[in-house]
């Protein structure tokens, strides 16, 4: 008996050693292809270094420092790639690049320049980050974070000079959201409630919320605990008439509900969605305002965006029903086929909406498939449009014998079709039109045949051979299609190699 244990012991440890040999072989793999990086200063001094000892010009030089640094693999999405000037005795002068060159002047300037000369000098700081995200990265890298806030914090009882300033950090925390610190945070959201009658000291300050909540779930918190929520909805009812801050305003409040910080295990985003419709009413005032920018179409796909976000439980689905919110989304979609970015946005709400099966049968009652078919067909060659419409009718279908009746009738399976021949290379499109294809015929089997004679059969064949990570979806619409295929079992609770 000690025999065997010891054979089946010593089979499952190879096992083990050659699956962890495979594992550490791919993460070997990955770090090569990982993208190297370099300094600021080293990048600089390359380019100094092709003047002065091969005697090249300042672009011949930049140019050749661009291209050896990408030859061996390195990043240089953060480097600012500008040549040094010459000065007219042509002799190279010291790399200072302009926007350091106006950090510095800030820096100079605190305590004793006029407030003139130093909103101009910020004005110009804000020039030079506006350029790209790697002039940005170099002035936080050389501390420009808190020379902006001191002066933000300063400027506070002036509106001229706090929306300049305002302005600056809204660019520098671009793609750095990290930069916020508690300080920062208590600052805006003084401000926000300094200014709330203010709509360009608001949309601003809002903008820097937004950017610095962006894919950082602790920033996210802190100015929810801090009461973001209520000045972000309350920014929306009192300036409704303006369409840019109910957009800034919208965007603000969708990203409160992200889940995208890779470097937190779970997040708030379900609790927040909650605060912002139980404790402040967000569906209602999202609805209404909608209804006051019809003509606005970029408002309007901010606000579907964030209703689908807010969508998150099955009584709030029913509540956007009741406010009237899924009529106005269906009024939408008939009378706005001509702008895609509007219709993705609207076909999203309305697959967030159906999420609740009395909705599913209100949205098909009003005649939704119709609509949603029309709106594939009229931009079939826009993929994020047929994603969304094949999306939206699979959940319409699912659970609903009567609606895949109506989907079929009325060239749903059709419209999925023809949206995979459309985009085979996007992924999202295939798995999306195979899950259709799935919920219609789950529960409705005789709708097999008549999907199949459309071609269905050899277009997931080919998604499976193209898209092989997402293989279990197309494999799964072919079996449950009635095609041949072949399911292979990866453990059979067995000892020894999964590739067995």
């Amino acid at each position: 008996m000690s025999l065997v244990l010891i054979i089946i012991s010593d089979s499952l440890y190879r096992s083990l050693v050659s699956d962890t040999v495979l594992l550490l072989t791919a993460f070997s793999r990955v770090w090569k292809m990982a993208k190297r990086r370099i300094t600021q200063e080293t990048f600089d001094a390359a380019v100094r270094e092709n003047m002065e000892e091969f005697e090249m010009d300042p672009c011949e030089a930049l140019k050749d420092a661009v291209e050896q640094f990408q030859s061996q693999g390195v990043d240089l999405s953060c480097i600012v790639q500008a040549a040094p000037a010459v000065s007219f005795d042509g002799k190279q002068e010291e790399q200072t690049h302009e926007v350091l060159q106006a950090l510095d002047s800030l820096r100079i300037g605190k305590d004793s320049a006029g407030a003139t000369e130093v909103m101009e000098d910020i004005k110009r700081f804000t020039e030079h980050c506006s350029l790209g995200f790697a002039q940005r990265y170099l002035a936080a890298q050389k501390d420009a974070y808190p020379v902006i806030l001191s002066y933000c914090k300063k400027s506070v009882e002036d509106q001229e000079a706090v929306l300049t300033t305002l302005s600056a950090l809204a660019v520098l925390t671009d793609g750095q959201p990290d930069l916020l610190d508690a300080e920062g945070q208590q600052f805006l959201l003084h401000v926000l409630r300094k200014y709330q009658a203010d709509t360009s000291v608001t949309r601003v300050a809002i903008c820097v919320v937004r950017r610095c909540c962006l894919k950082h779930e602790q920033n996210r918190q802190d100015l929810v605990k801090g009461g973001i929520l209520p000045l972000l909805t309350g920014a929306i009812i009192q300036h409704s008439a303006c369409a840019e801050l109910v957009k800034e305003a919208s965007a603000a409040l969708r990203v409160m509900t992200f889940d995208d910080d890779v470097r937190v295990t779970f997040g708030q985003a379900h609790e927040h969605a909650k605060s912002i419709v139980l404790e402040h009413n967000g569906l209602k005032i999202l609805i209404e305002a909608a209804k006051a920018h019809l003509d606005n179409s970029s408002v309007l796909s901010e606000l579907c965006a964030t209703l689908s976000r807010l969508a998150v439980r099955n009584e709030f689905c029913q509540d956007i029903c009741d406010l009237g919110g899924l009529k106005f989304m269906m009024t939408l979609l008939a009378d706005s086929y001509e702008s895609p970015d509007l219709v993705r946005q609207v076909l999203s709400a309305i697959r967030a909406v159906a999420g609740n099966d009395d909705v599913k049968d209100v949205v098909v009652s009003a005649g939704g498939v119709q609509l949603v078919v029309i709106a594939m067909n009229r931009h079939m060659s826009n993929s994020a449009v047929c994603e969304q419409g094949c999306a939206c009718l699979s959940v319409l279908a699912l659970r609903k014998p009567n609606n895949c009746k109506v989907i079929m009738e009325n060239g749903g399976a059709l419209a999925a079709v023809q949206a995979m021949k459309a985009h085979p290379h996007v992924v999202n499109v295939q798995k999306q039109a195979c899950m259709l294809m799935r919920n219609l015929v789950s529960r409705m089997s005789n709708y097999s045949q008549p999907i199949l004679e459309m071609g269905a059969e050899a277009l997931i064949a080919q998604a499976l051979k193209t898209h092989q990570d997402c293989d279990d979806v197309y494999k799964a619409a072919l079996r449950d299609l009635g095609c041949q295929v072949e399911l292979r079992e990866l453990w059979t609770g067995k000892h020894g190699s999964l590739t067995n």
